[in-house]
């Protein structure tokens, strides 16, 4: 499955975040647990390209998704797991041959063997549709770092800025830029 993903995203602090759960009435049961294994080769041949690769972990499976730069924004080329698939590749520290993830890696020149996990990051997360678009308030744990964030996922770019800049402004929330999960993972190794 191939998707195109333009998101905004801030860092919150942790009072940000419970005046969110406050402001919709988020319980747990509104939120789920996944975590990212994120791959890259030793010398860091997507990273360069940069593209982004993780299996996502969740409770009941699993998916695999390679993030490619577009003009605007990026495409997010998916093949899904069963739980079983994704704990085996976990494991085994191994990627699909297989699939749309496989055959956008081959386009990229990238040799899936010698793909390895660079590290790992588990998320939180309550996601549900707002009339701005989809958004999603996290809480994450890597590398001994724990961070918060809330990221909104729109349809056009130049029409969800302002409805993002709009959001933090209507809810008194400072912007404060995040980098990419992978990044913030792979730099608190």
């Amino acid at each position: 499955m191939k998707q195109l993903e333009i998101e905004f995203k801030t860092l919150l602090t942790e009072t940000d975040y419970h005046y969110f759960c406050n402001f919709y009435h988020l319980n747990e049961p509104d939120f789920h647990t996944q975590t990212n294994v994120y791959f890259d080769t030793p010398t860091q041949d997507l990273r360069q390209k940069h593209c982004g690769l993780r299996i996502r972990q969740y409770a009941d499976r699993g998916e695999i998704t390679l993030k490619t730069p577009q003009e605007i924004g990026l495409l997010e080329t998916t093949d899904s797991l069963t739980l079983t698939e994704t704990q085996r590749l976990i494991e085994q520290k191994v990627l699909p041959t297989t699939g749309a993830v496989a055959q956008e890696l081959a386009r990229l020149e990238i040799e899936i063997s010698q793909l390895t996990i660079l590290t790992s990051l588990t998320t939180k997360r309550a996601e549900f549709v707002i009339a701005e678009g989809l958004l999603a308030l996290d809480e994450s744990w890597y590398n001994q770092e724990h961070d918060y964030e809330l990221e909104l996922e729109v349809a056009d770019a130049q029409i969800g800025k302002q409805a993002f800049e709009h959001y933090l402004h209507t809810h008194a929330i400072t912007y404060r830029p995040a980098e990419n999960k992978i990044v913030r993972a792979t730099k608190a190794k």
